[in-house]
Order: C-alpha cells, then sequence, then structure tokens
C-alpha cells in the first residue's frame, strides 16, 4: 500500500479500478460537493433510493456502464441493505470498473466498500486528500 497526496490539479483516478473514499463522513461528502459531474463530459453519478432492491441497484450500475462512461461516482449506493445485498451491489463495481471508467464510491460503510476497492482517497476534514493504492503489483500490472 502507498500513500502519495493527491495534488488538486492534474490528479487522475486509475481507470478500471474501484477506488473508495475515506474519512470523517463530512469530509467525504465535501470531496464528493467538489467533483461537478456536469462540467465534465462521461462522468456519472449512480445513487438510490433507500427502498430499491439490491437487484435494481446492480441493474442501476449495468445501465451506467452501457453509457461508457470515463468514470461514475457511486454515491451512497448500498445505504439500507442488510449484509448479503450490501455484498452483491459491491461486488457489480468489478464488473462496472472491468468496463473501463474509473469508479469512485463513497458507501455508508466504507470498510465494506474496502473489500472491492484497488485504491482509496482519504479526504480529511481540512479538504486535503491522499491516495492509498491498494492493489497489488501484479493487480496493477494488469
Amino acid at each position: 500500500m502507498t500513500s502519495d497526496p493527491a495534488p488538486s490539479a492534474g490528479f487522475r483516478l486509475p481507470t478500471g479500478r474501484v477506488t473508495v473514499v475515506l474519512g470523517p463522513d463530512a469530509a467525504r461528502r465535501g470531496l464528493l460537493g467538489r467533483l461537478d459531474p456536469g462540467s465534465a463530459q462521461g462522468v456519472l453519478t449512480v445513487t438510490s433510493a433507500r427502498g430499491r432492491s439490491a437487484l435494481e441497484r446492480v441493474a442501476a450500475l449495468t445501465q451506467a456502464a452501457g453509457h461508457r462512461p470515463v468514470m461514475v461516482l457511486v454515491d451512497r449506493l448500498t445505504d439500507g441493505l442488510g449484509a448479503a445485498d450490501r455484498r452483491t451491489v459491491l461486488d457489480a463495481l468489478r464488473a462496472l470498473a472491468a468496463g473501463g471508467p474509473a469508479v469512485l464510491v463513497d458507501d455508508a460503510d466504507p470498510v465494506a466498500a474496502l473489500a472491492v476497492a484497488d485504491g482509496a482517497l482519504r479526504a480529511t476534514a481540512d479538504g486535503s486528500v491522499l491516495f492509498d493504492d491498494l492493489a497489488s503489483p501484479r493487480q496493477r500490472a494488469s
């Protein structure tokens, strides 16, 4: 695992990988708030109402992949799900990333999201961000 500062200019998330946002809830929300998917072509946000089933949420990820985005912001997609359904949705993030986009995940349970993550952005209360590469050297080569 490496930890490098993510410069505000020129920083890019690795494509084809899942990156989870870590840190205090307010810092994570602030980081996502600074990202403006409307200003960048090929950036989608996927979120869900708490009443949606895991299969409906997986279908939303599949639909997003069909748009061939460059980046997908996955915002609290597992909120309200039990452990097994949460795992089903998080596993679908790997399939989404395998299609090529950078996938950035903010989850109510970021520790669960780490199970499928290749990297992590650590958001701090002061607004700084650190990137942790969680992928093994073998995974990075593929």
